[in-house]
């Protein structure tokens, strides 16, 4: 059973989310302890984690960096803030997905669920794919090119997957924004934006540049 951790400082909203996932058969951790999320998140080893962005002590933000120190876990914020800024510094901190209060029950389950499926799913692949030398290890989500390695995020995972399934042929904005994330009318554009940018910082820190190239008006390619 996959299990849920909730870190939502509003009761109402943190009891009407723990109660919707239960009978979805989730087992839900809530946090009330707002200055131990960490500890909590390593006692209780949830496999994704819902987060506000306004908390006691330490905001989302801070406590999402935390994580990401120790875990590449999927992590969904929950705000009433809806600026561009906040959902950009979201995804850099290291975030899956961001949505916005007030928000639909069943929109969140139905991104509670596909972010568990993809993420578990694809961690249990043994393979890797290889282009231009870069060696592309799908059963531990890294990059290699030569004796450097680097780490990817779910989201890069992803990205990168698609690309690389696809060698030689363009994949459109839409299309990387519905395998990353079922619907795309609930993420800005930007933040697919940041992700592709992301991933390819990463491989050019390996030594690879241009492997993903932008068809404008098109999409990514990798030739």
């Amino acid at each position: 059973m996959f299990r849920i951790m909730i870190v939502e400082d509003d009761e109402k909203i943190r009891k009407i989310v723990a109660d919707t996932l239960r009978k979805w058969q989730y087992e839900v951790m809530e946090v009330s302890a707002f200055e131990h999320v960490l500890d909590e998140f390593v006692t209780g080893k949830p496999h994704l984690v819902l987060l506000d962005v306004n908390l006691p002590m330490y905001d989302g933000f801070y406590w999402c960096q935390q994580i990401r120190s120790v875990s590449k876990v999927p992590i969904i914020f929950l705000s009433s803030r809806n600026q561009n800024m906040d959902v950009i510094m979201a995804i850099n901190m290291g975030a899956d997905d961001f949505v916005q209060k007030p928000f639909d029950l069943g929109v969140l389950v139905a991104k509670v669920s596909a972010l568990l499926r993809r993420n578990y799913t694809y961690q249990d692949e043994n393979l890797q794919i290889t282009h231009r030398q870069l060696i592309f290890h799908l059963s531990n989500s890294s990059i290699q090119y030569g004796d450097q390695t680097m780490e990817l995020s779910r989201n890069e995972f992803i990205i990168l997957q698609t690309m690389m399934r696809n060698i030689g042929k363009i994949v459109s904005r839409d299309d990387l924004m519905q395998v990353l994330w079922n619907d795309e009318q609930f993420i800005d554009d930007n933040t697919l934006t940041v992700n592709v940018n992301r991933l390819r910082r990463k491989i050019a820190l390996l030594g690879l540049d241009d492997f993903i190239v932008t068809r404008k008006g098109m999409g990514y390619i990798i030739e």
